[in-house]
């Protein structure tokens, strides 16, 4: 479901907006964050000591995999009638199971509910992001607001 403008929004509450595509969990892109954000953890960004460790090989950053409801977001709403769009903030967030490097990860975005404000909506959107190792188990799970000036 792509959701266009507030009517469709509000009709929109309590179902499924959409599946997002696979996004690739490359060395670069872990690497890339681990530079952004100075954590360079070795369960991270070292193979071989990442091998010995708790998970048996390296794992993305949690903080990364839930950054990508940016990028999820986008596959599922169209923007176009509204005058900005911010992130407002996340009520829960659960990092369930680990996303391993060379995986691919994806989302399921329902909406969960719909606040009104003066200048346009707040869209409460639980996202759950599942790995391509395992399917069956959301490895995050975040309700996140955004809020759109309409």
């Amino acid at each position: 479901m792509t959701v266009s403008f507030e009517s469709d929004l509000r009709s929109a509450v309590g179902t499924v907006l959409g599946v997002s595509p696979w996004v690739e969990v490359t060395v670069d892109r872990v690497d890339e964050f681990a530079n952004s954000t100075g954590d360079h953890h070795w369960i991270h960004v070292d193979p071989e000591r990442a091998a010995t460790g708790p998970y048996g090989a390296p794992v993305a950053h949690g903080f990364w995999t839930l950054a990508l409801v940016a990028e999820f977001s986008r596959t599922m709403f169209d923007f176009a009638q509204t005058k900005a769009i911010v992130n407002y903030g996340l009520d829960r967030v659960r990092f369930i199971g680990p996303v391993y490097v060379g995986d691919s990860v994806r989302a399921t975005g329902t909406l969960t509910s719909l606040t009104e404000h003066a200048q346009g909506v707040d869209l409460h959107v639980n996202y759950s992001i599942v790995s391509s190792s395992d399917t069956t188990r959301p490895v995050c799970v975040a309700d996140h607001i955004t809020r759109l000036y309409l």
